[in-house]
Order: structure tokens, then C-alpha cells, then sequence
């Protein structure tokens, strides 16, 4: 991993170490009230639609490993692995926006396709 001392670097690694680690809560103060996520599934704004779609997730990551992250002043990107219940090695990478502590802008990628056959897997049993 590769870190630099940044403002937007040390919010991101602060919010990723929050919610991977189930405190969600934590996470969150690291969240702008008018954040913007761009997800797989499509964009989600605001605080309270990111706290339902990224709290659950959280609670279910049963290990992270961080690989990289780079940033500045303004901008971060954190590249990292999840395990969670349902699917083994779930890779994602974050870019993220921080302004004044809080992440304003949050672009999230991770490929859906294991989540998804996990959950038609569990809906067949």
C-alpha cells in the first residue's frame, strides 16, 4: 500500500477503516450530508440513502484488505479486497471527493455479479 499525508487520503483511509471495521457510525461522520455516490447500481444521494445502501454492506464484510491508496488535498482513491458472508474476495475501488473533513463525492467500483448469484443462490435453497 502507498500512502501520502493528505487531507483527502487521511479522511478516506479514516472512513474506510470506520466501516470495515462495523462501525458505521463512525463512518459516517466522515459523510457529507449532501454526499453523492455513484454505484454500480446507480447514484445515490444524499446521507440517508447512503447510510441504507453502504450500513448493511458494512455489517456483512467479515475481512478487508487494503491494497493502495493515493490522494491530495482534495482527492483520494483506495483500491481494496472484501470478504464478506456471501462472497470471497470482492474487490473494490473507491474515488472520493473530501471537502472541509467530509466526502462530498464517493464513485464506488466493484463488480455485482458474485453479490448477485450469492443471493439467487440463497433464494433456491
Amino acid at each position: 500500500m502507498t500512502e501520502s499525508k493528505s487531507a483527502a487520503l487521511e479522511t478516506a483511509l479514516a472512513y474506510h477503516r470506520a466501516w470495515t471495521s462495523h462501525d458505521f457510525e463512525l463512518a459516517m461522520t466522515y459523510v457529507a450530508e449532501d454526499i453523492v455516490c455513484q454505484a454500480p447500481a446507480g447514484p445515490v444521494v444524499g446521507g440517508k440513502a447512503f447510510r441504507e445502501f453502504m450500513g448493511p454492506f458494512s455489517q456483512l464484510v467479515t475481512h478487508s484488505a487494503l491494497f493502495a491508496a493515493f490522494g491530495d488535498d482534495q482527492v483520494a482513491v483506495l483500491m481494496y479486497d472484501t470478504d464478506t458472508i456471501s462472497v470471497k474476495d470482492a474487490p473494490g475501488a473507491e474515488y472520493l471527493t473530501v471537502t472541509d473533513g467530509k466526502i462530498r463525492h464517493l464513485r464506488i467500483i466493484f463488480d455485482r455479479v458474485p453479490f448477485a448469484a450469492a443471493r439467487q443462490a440463497a433464494t433456491n435453497q
